[in-house]
C-alpha cells in the first residue's frame, strides 16, 4: 500500500514542455572553481558551474578522502572552499582549515568556548592579499587570520566581538548566538543572531560591522523603536521588552545592487501573542535592506502576528526568470508551511498573486489572532497543507486504529488555525517544516528551483500557566516546558525527556547544559543564581521553597514587565505511530523541482527511507531531512540531509532520477559543497548526524571524486 502510493507521488513533466526554452542572460555565471561563500555564492543558490561530475559519470563517484575530527555532537555545516583551502567546524565549534584536495588539517582554532550550538558556516573575507574567517562561535564573532587560524587582535576585543553587547538592557543576561554566518559586503560583515523562542529575550536586530575594526557601522531595529516604520504594529513601548524576530537563518545578498535580504523569525512567546497585540513587523519578514547604510527598501510579512513559530527558515535564494515576456530579477524565499514566494528583487512586487486569506479568531482569552494571512497564488504548496482522516497512516492496522483514536481527540483545521486551550491542536506540516534551514537550490540557467521538504505532523495545546508549588516550578514551566512538555517528558529524540535528569546529570552538568543550550536548545544567561539553583533543584527533585515564600524581586516575580507567561505549551510532541513512524500516509520528506519561470513543477519525489522498514520491503516514504540541495551546470543535484538512512544522493536535476548514492559514517545533515582543486572536481559533505537524528552522532567531513 505504502509503496504504491509514493510510487504514484513520483512524476515528471517533459523539459520541453516544463522548462522554458529562452533563458536570462543575468542567470549566467563566470565559471569558477570555489564554494567561497555560505550556500555557495553570496546570492544563495547552491549553484555550481563545475560540470566535470556530470550524469554520465556520477556513477564512478568514489570517496577521494575523510577528515575525522572525532567528536561527538553532529554537524550541520556547509563549508567554505576558497583556493584550496576548506573552512569549517567540528561538533564542539572549533573552527579549522583542510587542505581540500586531501582533508589534511592546516589549523584548528579553538576560542575554549564550550558549545554544541548548531555550527553551519563561517564567512571569509579578503582585501586581496590577506583572507580573514569569520566564524561565530556562541554569542562571539571570532576573526581569524586565513592562513594561522590565530585571532586578529585588531578586530572588536582581542580578535572577537560579544554579540550580547549593545541590544539591550545588561549584556550577560541576553542570550544570542551565532548559529549561521553573517554575509559579507564590501568592508562589512552583517549579522543576525539566534534569540531563545521564551521570555527574556533580546531583540533580533540586524547589525553591520566593520570587517577590519570589529566596530558597529549600523543597525536595523527588527521590533521598531518610536517614530520608527512599524512601531505602531505592536502595542506601545513593545521594544523594551518585546524578543526576538531574529534572522537566524542567514542572508543572501545582491552585491551589483547593494542589497541584502534579510529573513526574520517569530517574535517571543512562540504560541502566544496577548501582550504583542498587532501584526509585529519585522516578524516573520523578508526585509530587503540597503547594505551599506542598513535602511530597509522593501519587505514582505509572511505571517501577521505569528502564534505558530513559522519563522522563515532558511536564506532566500537569487536569480532571474522569464515574466510577462522579459527577464525579471527575482528572489524566491522559502517557508515552514510549504508556501514559496517569488519577488521582484528591486521593487518587492511579487511575481505570482498574494491573496490575504481569512481565517478563524483565537479562542484563548487575550489573544487576538490577525484575520488574514497571505498565501501564494502559485506555485502550489509544496507539503500537503490539511490532515484529514483519510491521511491517517495505513502502515499496519494497528497502527491506522491508533491514529484515528488519537487523530479524534485532536483539533485539525489546516494552517492558521489558532493553537486550542486544554486540547491539542494539528500543526502541518509540523514547526520543522516543509522547508527548513538547509535551504533551496537554483539552477541559474533555466530558471528552476529544488527545494527537499519534510511532511509530518506535530501537536500542541495551551493551558493556564496557575500558580506553582515553587520557584523552580515556576521557572520550568515558563522556560523550558515549551520543548520538554508539562509532564518534563519532552519528545525524543529532538526533544530529550527530562525525568530522573538528576540521575543521569550532574549539578554541574546541568548548569553547564543550562547556560551555553546545545543543539536547538538556546543558552539560558539570565538563569542565575539562585534562579538557576532553584530550577536544578526541581529538575532534580530538590526543590522545597513554597510558593507563597517571595522571589526576592527576581526577574520570575509578578511580572511587571509583562513577561510572565499567562499560558504555557502543554509540549509539542510529533504525531507518530506506536512504532515511532509518522502517523499520517507518506510521503514524510520530499525533493520538488519547480520552474519559476511558469510556477509549475516539474517533478516530485519521495526523499528518503527508514533501513528497517525498507528491508520488510516498504521503500519510499520519505523521512524527515535537514540541510539542503546544490545543483551543478551538469545538470545534478546533490543532497544529504535524510536523517535516517544516512545516504548522500545524486540525482538528475531535470528528471529526478536517482543516479547515484552512497551510506555515509553518520548522517549527511547538512548542506553540501562541490569545487575544483588541481584540476579535479570533488564533492564534500559534513557527516555528523545532528540533535535531529536518532543514535551516535560524529564529526567527519567526507569528500567524494571521480576515480
Amino acid at each position: 500500500m505504502i509503496n504504491r502510493i509514493c510510487a504514484a507521488l513520483t512524476f515528471t513533466l517533459g523539459a520541453s514542455v516544463a522548462i522554458h526554452a529562452q533563458t536570462c542572460k543575468s542567470n549566467s555565471l563566470p565559471p569558477h572553481s570555489d564554494w567561497p561563500v555560505y550556500g555557495g555564492q553570496a546570492e544563495g543558490d547552491h549553484y555550481s558551474s563545475l560540470t566535470q561530475i556530470n550524469r554520465t559519470n556520477v556513477h564512478l563517484l568514489r570517496e577521494a578522502w575523510k577528515f575525522d575530527a572525532a567528536e561527538e555532537g553532529g554537524l550541520e555545516t556547509n563549508p567554505v572552499i576558497v583556493g584550496r583551502t576548506l573552512f569549517a567546524y567540528t561538533a564542539s565549534q572549533k573552527v579549522i582549515a583542510l587542505d581540500a584536495a586531501n582533508g589534511k588539517l592546516l589549523w584548528k582554532f579553538d576560542s575554549g568556548v564550550r558549545s554544541s550550538q548548531p555550527a553551519r558556516g563561517v564567512a571569509y573575507w579578503t582585501d586581496g592579499v590577506h583572507g580573514r574567517v569569520l566564524a561565530g562561535v556562541m554569542n562571539y564573532l571570532y576573526a581569524l587570520d586565513a592562513q594561522t587560524g590565530k585571532p586578529i587582535p585588531t578586530f572588536g576585543e582581542q580578535g572577537r566581538i560579544d554579540l550580547r553587547k549593545g541590544l539591550r538592557g545588561d549584556y550577560l543576561s541576553q542570550s544570542v548566538a551565532l548559529t549561521s554566518p553573517g554575509i559579507v559586503y564590501q568592508d562589512l560583515i552583517i549579522v543576525g543572531g539566534r534569540n531563545p523562542e521564551t521570555y527574556p529575550a533580546p531583540p533580533g536586530d540586524i547589525r553591520a560591522f566593520d570587517v577590519r575594526t570589529g566596530q558597529l557601522r549600523w543597525t536595523f531595529h527588527t521590533i521598531p523603536h518610536p517614530g520608527e516604520f512599524g512601531y505602531a504594529t505592536w502595542p506601545p513601548n513593545a521594544w523594551k521588552s518585546a524578543g526576538a524576530a531574529n534572522n537566524w537563518a542567514g542572508m543572501a545578498l545582491d552585491e551589483h545592487r547593494g542589497i541584502v535580504y534579510v529573513p526574520t523569525g517569530s517574535a517571543v512567546f512562540d504560541f502566544y501573542g496577548a501582550d504583542r497585540v498587532g501584526n509585529d513587523l519585522f516578524a516573520d519578514t523578508l526585509l530587503a535592506l540597503d547594505a551599506k547604510t542598513g535602511k530597509r527598501l522593501w519587505h514582505f510579512q509572511g505571517v501577521h502576528h505569528d502564534i505558530w513559530d513559522r519563522d522563515f527558515p532558511s536564506p532566500p535564494a537569487l536569480l532571474s526568470v522569464r515574466h510577462n515576456g522579459g527577464c525579471v530579477d527575482a528572489v524566491a524565499q522559502i517557508t515552514k508551511q510549504g508556501f514559496l514566494y517569488l519577488f521582484d528583487r528591486t521593487t518587492g512586487k511579487p511575481l505570482f498573486p498574494i491573496e490575504e486569506r481569512h481565517y478563524p479568531a483565537s479562542e484563548v482569552p487575550g489573544e487576538v489572532a490577525s484575520p488574514t494571512q497571505p498565501s501564494p497564488a502559485m506555485p502550489a504548496p509544496f507539503t500537503r497543507q490539511v490532515l484529514t482522516p483519510d491521511l491517517l497512516t495505513t502502515r499496519t492496522p494497528e497502527a491506522h486504529e491508533k491514529a484515528v483514536r488519537d487523530f479524534a481527540t485532536f483539533r485539525s483545521g489546516g494552517q492558521f488555525l489558532p493553537i486550542g486551550l486544554n486540547q491539542e491542536t494539528v500543526v502541518f506540516p509540523c514547526f520543522l517544516g516543509g522547508a527548513e534551514w538547509g535551504g533551496p537550490a537554483v539552477d541559474r540557467a533555466r530558471g528552476v528551483i529544488y527545494v527537499n521538504a519534510n511532511e509530518t505532523a506535530c501537536v500542541l495545546a495551551l493551558t493556564e500557566n496557575r500558580p506553582t508549588a515553587s520557584t523552580g516550578e515556576r521557572i520550568y514551566h515558563n522556560q523550558c516546558s515549551l520543548c520538554h512538555g508539562k509532564d518534563l517528558a519532552g519528545s525524543p529524540p529532538l526533544y530529550p525527556s527530562l525525568v530522573d535528569v538528576g540521575k543521569r546529570l550532574s549539578t554541574q552538568q546541568l548548569e553547564a547544559k543550562i547556560s551555553q543550550g546545545g543543539g536547538r536548545m538556546p543558552a539560558f544567561p539570565n538563569l542565575r543564581d539562585a534562579h538557576l539553583e532553584a530550577l536544578i533543584k526541581f529538575l532534580t527533585k530538590q526543590e522545597e521553597k513554597n510558593a507563597s515564600d517571595p522571589d526576592e524581586g527576581g526577574f520570575y516575580s509578578a511580572a511587571a514587565d509583562g513577561t510572565t507567561m499567562k499560558y504555557e505549551v502543554t509540549g509539542s510532541r510529533d504525531f507518530l505511530d506506536a512504532e515511532g513512524y509518522p502517523a499520517i500516509t507518506p510521503p514524510w520528506g520530499t525533493l520538488n523541482a519547480i520552474d519559476l519561470n511558469t510556477g509549475r513543477y516539474l517533478w516530485k519525489i519521495p526523499l528518503g527511507e527508514y533501513p528497517e522498514l525498507a528491508a520488510r520491503g516498504i521503500t519510499n516514504t520519505g523521512s524527515e531531512n535537514y540541510g539542503g540541495p546544490i545543483v551543478t551546470a551538469s545538470n545534478l543535484l546533490f543532497i544529504g540531509a535524510t536523517a535516517d538512512d544516512k545516504k548522500f544522493r545524486a540525482f538528475d536535476s531535470g528528471t529526478g532520477k536517482l543516479l547515484w548514492e552512497t551510506v555515509l559514517p553518520f548522517a549527511g545533515t547538512a548542506t553540501p559543497a562541490t569545487y575544483m582543486v588541481d584540476g579535479r572536481q570533488y564533492v564534500v559533505i559534513a557527516s555528523g548526524g545532528s540533535q535531529f537524528v536518532k543514535g551516535p552522532t560524529g564529526s567527519m567531513y567526507v569528500a567524494f571524486s571521480l576515480q
